[in-house]
């Protein structure tokens, strides 16, 4: 009875004087959220027919990723930088759809790449991709020699030089040495394949190539090259050949003699033990 009543002299009541006191509090009354994410608001009220004499503005930001400097040399310092035009928690990156461990780090080669940042927690809102060209001096200079096998005088070869570069390599040049002094280098050489299309005994030797680009240079390991004569080295292949020969003949033949030595062994082991047998008389 007494809830009646007091809905009653609400219902009487002016409007104006019921909602006196009436007030809205926002949590955060300019909210500011990432272009493409989702914004929950929601507004409680009671009573319906009532309107809030606050209002709040929602600001939309779009993420703007910047990486200082964009063109480093390895070994440099790079710090990668994701810009709103508001205050947003923290920020995440990614490179070529991987995460980034630290906005600043330490550039090396395989830092190149596309970056990317997000809003952490709304990784699914991305900023535009900003590139960073990190540039080194060739890397990984390898020697690849075209002949295999044994060469002799007369015959042609190629070696080829490769090398990983930012820029690219623009230069290679050959260099032997004799196998006794491997310490006294001399150029032979220049271009990225080396070309010898008559081999004599003096090209034998250890080659090594030295790639260099703007940034500087490296060498590759060296590689023994060796040309002998032709008859020399038939004279070794019939050599060869006639040991592997006499090897496939003599084989059998120990194998059997082995054999026999190993039953001639066993019988007599077992007449000696026939011979020295005992017997008791009762």
């Amino acid at each position: 009875m007494d809830k009646m009543i007091a809905m009653l002299v609400l219902l009487i009541l002016k409007p104006e004087s019921v909602s006196a006191g009436w007030s809205v509090t926002f949590e955060n009354p300019n909210p500011c959220a990432s272009k493409g994410s989702s914004v929950h608001l929601r507004f409680d009220t009671q009573t319906y027919g009532r309107r809030s004499k606050k209002s709040m503005y929602l600001s939309v930001t779009e993420l703007s990723a910047r990486v200082y400097p964009d063109r480093v040399r390895a070994g440099n310092t790079v710090t990668l930088e994701c810009r709103t035009s508001c205050q947003l928690s923290n920020t995440v990156w990614f490179k070529d759809g991987r995460p980034v461990a630290k906005p600043v780090f330490q550039a090396q080669a395989e830092d190149s790449g596309n970056y990317l940042c997000a809003v952490e927690g709304q990784e699914s809102v991305l900023s535009d991709s900003v590139a960073l060209d990190v540039q080194y001096p060739p890397l990984n200079v390898s020697v690849e020699i075209s002949y295999s096998g044994h060469l002799t005088e007369g015959s042609s070869v190629n070696l080829s030089c490769s090398s990983v570069a930012n820029p690219a390599t623009d230069n290679y040049t050959w260099y032997r040495a004799s196998v006794s002094s491997s310490s006294s280098l001399f150029q032979v050489g220049s271009g990225q394949v080396l070309s010898l299309p008559s081999v004599e005994a003096s090209h034998s030797g250890l080659y090594l190539c030295q790639a260099r680009n703007p940034l500087g240079q490296n060498n590759s390991t060296e590689v023994l090259l060796t040309a002998g004569d032709a008859d020399i080295n038939r004279v070794i292949i019939f050599v060869g050949i006639g040991v592997k020969v006499c090897i496939g003949l003599l084989l059998p033949l120990v194998i059997i003699w082995a054999w026999r030595q190993r039953r001639s062994s066993a019988v007599d082991k077992e007449e000696n033990s026939r011979d020295y047998e005992t017997f008791s008389i009762a």
